[in-house]
């Protein structure tokens, strides 16, 4: 089981990466059910973990937009378990439905509420 709190009504949860040649490291991300990815990430922190470049791609926004957008390679610790995963450029850490896929997500939306992500038994 995964843990999480609920931040200003936004669910928030850490996530490890295992950047390549570097030490683990803990980035707080919002999940956010509308991003069907599986993350973002700052270009900020793709160049500080040295994120491997994957491809370009068009990316569809919540407002029927498309932009481009850089795909990097990030291996990251998910439930316990390192995986391999797109992690694409963006403004800030998001988790997608992507990486919640087979997972049962619960939030309790209030200040200081709970977000628990488990595996779908």
């Amino acid at each position: 089981m995964i843990h999480g709190t609920v931040v200003g009504l936004q669910a928030r949860m850490s996530l490890i990466i295992l950047p390549p040649e570097h030490s683990s490291v803990e980035i707080e991300c919002v999940i956010d059910t509308g991003f069907e990815g599986f993350l973002t990430l700052p270009p900020s922190v793709i160049a500080a973990l040295g994120l491997p470049y994957l491809i370009n791609i068009n990316a569809n926004l919540a407002n029927n937009s498309s932009v481009e957008t850089d795909v990097y390679l990030a291996t990251i610790v998910w439930n316990g378990v390192e995986r391999n995963i797109a992690a694409l450029m963006g403004r800030r850490p998001l988790i997608g439905t992507a990486l919640l896929e087979d997972y049962h997500l619960s939030i309790d939306f209030c200040e200081g509420g709970t977000a628990l992500v488990d595996e779908i038994l």
